[in-house]
């Protein structure tokens, strides 16, 4: 016990100088004169796929032509107004029953235009793990919610009680293995973002 108050002692004696924190200029943070077109660049270098539509019609048409959506056996929705699904979330117990569910379209609160990503939290969601453990994935946000970067994105997040959310920026992908990319390596191996234009009051 000795040994360590003297290392700690030492430690103590060794401190920098307190600095003050720097002042945060917002006018400092990166920003781009076409976010939606950042977003959409971005989304798209990361393996996802960014898709503008007017009506959740629109968004049926777009999945209809492909193919991972054709193929899939079982899919989830948790999107108001969009009931195009075989799995009724509400009736799933326990996130195991998430296992063969191939696709899953959830809603999304904003985009970030600098990293591509998307903010989804669980207060649509039965269970967190949807977004992690399906097979394809899409994320539908309003067209209009989009922040310039990371710092306006996180003055945005409020937790009031218990709440889950995090940022997603395209499918799974790691590329640990000898610096080669592989998408869907540990989750959904495709992402599609949605961007629904609101309805016109």
């Amino acid at each position: 016990m000795a040994a360590k108050q003297e290392i700690l002692k030492a430690i103590r004696g060794r401190l920098p100088e307190a600095a003050s924190v720097p002042d945060s200029n917002d006018a400092e943070w990166i920003r781009f004169d076409d976010a939606d077109a950042r977003f959409a660049s971005v989304l798209a270098d990361v393996g996802g796929r960014c898709v503008t539509v007017d009506s959740l019609d629109e968004l049926q048409r777009d999945l209809e032509s492909h193919e991972a959506w054709v193929e899939s056996a079982r899919v989830v929705s948790a999107v108001d107004g969009f009931e195009n699904r075989n799995v009724d979330p509400q009736t799933l117990t326990a996130p195991q029953d998430l296992a063969d569910v191939e696709f899953a379209v959830v809603p999304g609160d904003f985009c970030v235009a600098e990293n591509g990503a998307v903010w989804v939290n669980d207060r649509h969601l039965k269970f967190r793990a949807l977004v992690f453990v399906v097979a394809h994935l899409a994320v539908v946000v309003p067209a209009d919610q989009m922040v310039q970067n990371m710092h306006e994105a996180y003055r945005r997040l409020s937790f009031g009680g218990r709440l889950f959310g995090t940022f997603l920026s395209g499918p799974s992908k790691t590329a640990d293995i000898e610096q080669s990319l592989v998408i869907g390596a540990q989750g959904p191996c495709s992402m599609t973002v949605y961007r629904l234009t609101p309805v016109s009051s």
